[in-house]
């Protein structure tokens, strides 16, 4: 069977982080949305998500498609479900497409909005759909127990060095390669995984759930209270809370940083800080890309939401419920603004907009240093949000 992961409507409530990517490649827990799928289908998909994207991220028809919601975080029990859909059969909760089948005439004018054209069938049980970035850090504990449970079923973790003093009853394990030394791993409320080579350095503070993804790195002394995940290739030192990194972004120094999604290719310079409570303990209020206002989250524990290759400046203070876009570049004194567009310079002292060639070298520069090219087709993406996101650079 084909199967096609499709963007709904949500996919502007969770820019910035859908800039770059399809909501499926979204990482909730060890896995990303798009991983969680495959592995559960033992397949392979492609995407329908938006023009500027499609290169990146291609679609593939075929005489009979199974479209996937790319914001449904899949089960067991949905998979049974869509393995029961017939031609034109729609799986639904409460209006909300979890999947379909249909033939490729169909499926290439597919829109979720329509679900009255099929035979709709609906679901009993509950889903996680992620449809504002605040669900990604919200979700990540229970996410990150279920890839856990999915990744270790009938496997051996590699054994854990001795110098490792470990409390609690959910499991720590280890890929091949992966390492840690003379750290605390507190496993009380959830467990630990430490994919291919990453590793735990010594000194570290650790209560799980906490997921390590392939390559990446505490640093020595880190503080990190779940739900943690970084994605591969990331290095983070100081305190973390319920932080998500989607991979390839550093966080090398200390600093706080607690309910929080950080996108790729960013890094956060050394002592920087984002509030996380506001002193009133009022709802935290985020920035919504598809209202175009500050919406309330319902949330009283709400950090940051980081778009790509982005970065901030040593010592830079952010305050509760900051939303910064794409190709950013944010340094100085006293706290910026709590919306920053895609793209911008500065800071509180003055913001202008970040020139493209020199937002170019700098991405160039650190792409390279991971032995990735930013090659065309990256940059006509970066090229389409800079020409997007020039509304919203009011300065």
């Amino acid at each position: 069977m084909n199967y096609i992961l499709f963007d709904d409507k949500n996919r502007l409530s969770l820019k910035p982080l859908t800039y770059t990517r399809p909501i499926a490649e979204l990482r909730v827990g060890i896995l990303t949305i798009k991983e969680k799928w495959c592995k559960m289908l033992d397949c392979s998909v492609s995407y329908m998500t938006e023009e500027y994207l499609q290169e990146k991220y291609p679609c593939y028809l075929e005489d009979e498609n199974i479209l996937l919601n790319g914001g449904i975080i899949p089960t067991k029990d949905i998979i049974e479900k869509i393995s029961a859909l017939k031609t034109r059969n729609i799986l639904v909760k409460d209006n909300i497409v979890i999947a379909t089948k249909l033939n490729k005439v169909d499926a290439e004018n597919f829109n979720s909005k329509d679900i009255e054209r099929y035979s709709a069938i609906e679901y009993s049980e509950n889903i996680i759909n992620i449809k504002d970035t605040h669900n990604i850090f919200t979700y990540n504990h229970a996410c990150l127990i279920q890839d856990f449970e999915m990744l270790t079923a009938g496997r051996e973790s590699q054994p854990l060095s001795n110098t490792v003093n470990v409390h609690g009853d959910y499991p720590v394990f280890l890929e091949k390669g992966a390492k840690a030394e003379f750290c605390t791993l507190n496993t009380t409320e959830g467990p630990i995984y430490l994919a291919k080579d990453a590793e735990i350095m010594e000194g570290c503070l650790v209560r799980g759930p906490l997921a390590i993804g392939e390559y990446s790195c505490l640093k020595m002394g880190a503080k990190v209270y779940g739900a943690t995940t970084l994605g591969p290739h990331c290095k983070c030192g100081g305190e973390l809370s319920n932080v998500v990194f989607t991979g390839y972004s550093n966080k090398a120094h200390d600093g706080f940083l607690g309910n929080a999604v950080i996108g790729e290719w960013c890094n956060i310079g050394a002592d920087t800080n984002n509030s996380n409570l506001k002193n009133t303990y009022d709802e935290v209020k985020l920035w919504d890309y598809k209202t175009r206002r500050f919406q309330k989250t319902g949330l009283q524990f709400c950090g940051l939401i980081m778009g790509d290759h982005s970065k901030f400046g040593i010592n830079t203070m952010l305050n509760t419920g900051t939303v910064v876009g794409v190709g950013c570049n944010i340094f100085g004194s006293d706290f910026p603004r709590n919306f920053l567009p895609s793209f911008t310079w500065g800071g509180y002292s003055g913001m202008k907009e970040h020139i493209l060639g020199q937002f170019f070298k700098t991405a160039e520069a650190v792409m390279q240093r991971r032995g990735i090219s930013l090659n065309k087709v990256e940059k006509d993406i970066l090229i389409e949000i800079f020409e997007q996101s020039k509304e919203f650079r009011t300065f």
